[in-house]
C-alpha cells in the first residue's frame, strides 16, 4: 500500500503511519546533522546531493525486505508448508524462499508442498514482478520531473543572476521589459510553479535533490519570483500588477502546500528584509529606472505580501538546509554561465550581465 500510494497514487496523503514519511524523517535527521557540521559550502552542498538519489534506492530496498519479511512470516504462521530434501526447514530457509520468489530466480532448492504455502508463493511471485515493473516505471519519471524543473531554474541565471534576487532581476529586464514581455515572463513562471507543486505532491522526493549548481534551487526560484511578484504589486514605475497576482497567487501556493507536504510549519518570526535593505533596495531599483513605490501604505502592504510567504520559505530552507536568496544581489554579480575554470587559463575577460541587456542580448 505504501509504494501504490507513493508511486502510484498523484495526490497527497494525510494518514498518519506511512512508511515512506517515517523512513525520509529517521534518515534526513542524521544526514542534515552531519551536514550542519559539514566546513564549506561547497562540500555540504556535493554531501547534501547524494541524499535525494541515494534516499530512493533505501526506499525502494526498504520496501522491497519488508514485503520479503513479510511473506516469509505468512509461511511461516500457515505452518510452513515447505520442502527442502531432508534438512530441517527454519525461518532463515523460509526468508530464503520469499527472496528468491520475490525476485523470481526460481531455483527450487525450497519448494511448497501445501496449498496454502504454494498460493502464497504465486501471489508473492506475481506482487514481486509488479514490484519491479513500478520500479522500472518509476525512476524515468523521478527524473523527468527533475529535468523540467532544472530547466527554468537555468533560465533563470542570466536574467536574475547567480544567486538569482528580485533586485538584479528587475534592474536587469529595466531596459527590455516592457509590460507585456515582463507578463510573459511571470506566466511562464506561473505555469513553472504549477507543475513543480503537481509533481512535488506526486513525488515529495524531488524536493531533496539539488540543483546542479551550488547558488541554485528551486526554493530560491520560487522565493525569487514571490518577492519580485510583491514588488510589481505593491507598485513599480511603468509596471501593471496583473499578471504579478495571478503569479504571485500560484507562486504562494506551491510554496504553502509543499511546506504541508514536509510537515513543516511556518516561521512566525521570519524576516528577510531590513529596513535599511528596503532602502537600499529602493536606491537600487530608481536608478534603474524602475522606482518603486515608497509611500507608507506601499510599504505596509509589502510587509503583509512578504508575511504570506516568508514565514513559508525560511522554514523550507532550514529544513531543507537551502540557503536563500537575499532581496539585493551582490554590487558586481558572477553568474554560473560566466563561471569556468577553462576561462581563467584562456585568460578570458567576463561581459558583465547588464552588458547583455543593455546591447540586445538578454
Amino acid at each position: 500500500m505504501d509504494a501504490f500510494e507513493t508511486i502510484v497514487l498523484p495526490r497527497r496523503i494525510t494518514r498518519t503511519f506511512r512508511i515512506t514519511r517515517t523512513f525520509y524523517r529517521s534518515t534526513w535527521k542524521p544526514w542534515s546533522a552531519i551536514a550542519r557540521h559539514i566546513k564549506g559550502d561547497r562540500r555540504r552542498e556535493n554531501f547534501l546531493s547524494y541524499f535525494g538519489p541515494l534516499s530512493l534506492i533505501m526506499l525502494l530496498a526498504t520496501w522491497a525486505f519488508g514485503l520479503i519479511l513479510g511473506f516469509a512470516l505468512l509461511q511461516y504462521g500457515s505452518g510452513a508448508g515447505v520442502r527442502l530434501s531432508q534438512e530441517k526447514i527454519d525461518f532463515p530457509h523460509l526468508l530464503y524462499l520469499s527472496g528468491s520468489t520475490f525476485f523470481t530466480l526460481g531455483l527450487g532448492d525450497v519448494v511448497p508442498v501445501t496449498p496454502v504455502a504454494r498460493a502464497f508463493d504465486v501471489l508473492e511471485a506475481g506482487i514481486g514482478f509488479g514490484f519491479l515493473a513500478l520500479v522500472i516505471g518509476y525512476l524515468p519519471v523521478i527524473y523527468n520531473g527533475f529535468s523540467s524543473r532544472e530547466r527554468e531554474i537555468s533560465l533563470l541565471d542570466s536574467r536574475a543572476g547567480s544567486p538569482p534576487s528580485a533586485s538584479e532581476l528587475l534592474t536587469r529586464c529595466a531596459n527590455c521589459f516592457d509590460q507585456p514581455v515582463l507578463d510573459d515572463f511571470l506566466h511562464d513562471w506561473e505555469r513553472w510553479s504549477a507543475e513543480l507543486l503537481e509533481s512535488h505532491i506526486s513525488y515529495p522526493v524531488l524536493c531533496y535533490y539539488r540543483s546542479q549548481h551550488n547558488n541554485q534551487s528551486w526554493l530560491a526560484a520560487l522565493t525569487t519570483i514571490l518577492d519580485t511578484s510583491a514588488l510589481v504589486m505593491v507598485g513599480v514605475e511603468g509596471l501593471t500588477a496583473q499578471q504579478a497576482r495571478l503569479t504571485f497567487a500560484m507562486t504562494r501556493h506551491a510554496v504553502v502546500d509543499l511546506a504541508q507536504v514536509l510537515s513543516t510549519p511556518p516561521d512566525p518570526n521570519a524576516n528577510r528584509l531590513a529596513d535599511e535593505e528596503f532602502v537600499k533596495l529602493r536606491a537600487i531599483l530608481t536608478r534603474a529606472g524602475r522606482r518603486p513605490n515608497d509611500g507608507d501604505d506601499a510599504v505596509q502592504e509589502l510587509r503583509r505580501l512578504r508575511r504570506m510567504y516568508e514565514p513559508y520559505v525560511v522554514a523550507l530552507s532550514r529544513r531543507l538546509l537551502i540557503t536563500l536568496p537575499p532581496w539585493t544581489g551582490p554590487v558586481r554579480p558572477k553568474d554560473n554561465w560566466q563561471s569556468s575554470a577553462w576561462d581563467k587559463l584562456l585568460g578570458e575577460g567576463e561581459v558583465p550581465p547588464r552588458a547583455l541587456v543593455r546591447d540586445g542580448h538578454f
